[in-house]
């Protein structure tokens, strides 16, 4: 899914993603988030679920853990789309998102950090 999602879902979408960061840790994590709910499983060799109320190994039900899995993953989603974007506007009216057309063109290492990357 990894693989799919950097060669085929990113051309697809057209997103800029240079370090496949995405692709990579968060279709990932998602469904590793999602399969806990399968390797979980006390019938197919997992630990289950600890109830710290009976202080024992609740009654396992592999939907109902999916659906806890998923309603975290879509959490963690919103939660990251939200603080990036509040991230994002804020620098924005900080100090700006991007640098000016002739910089950019010049080239950031020179402007920015005073050197060449590549020398020419």
């Amino acid at each position: 899914m990894c693989f799919w999602s950097v060669t085929f879902l990113k051309v697809k979408l057209g997103y800029d993603d240079s370090l496949d960061a995405f692709g990579v840790h968060g279709v990932g994590g998602m469904l590793g988030a999602l399969g806990t709910a399968v390797v979980a499983s006390p019938a197919l060799g997992g630990t289950g679920v600890w109830d710290y109320v009976a202080n024992g190994v609740a009654e396992y039900n592999m939907l109902g853990q999916l659906g806890s899995q998923l309603w975290g993953v879509v959490l963690c989603i919103i939660w990251s789309g939200v603080v990036s974007f509040l991230a994002f506007k804020l620098v924005d009216m900080l100090i700006g998102l991007r640098v000016t057309e002739d910089v950019e063109r010049e080239g950031l290492d020179i402007n920015e950090h005073g050197e060449t990357a590549y020398h020419i």
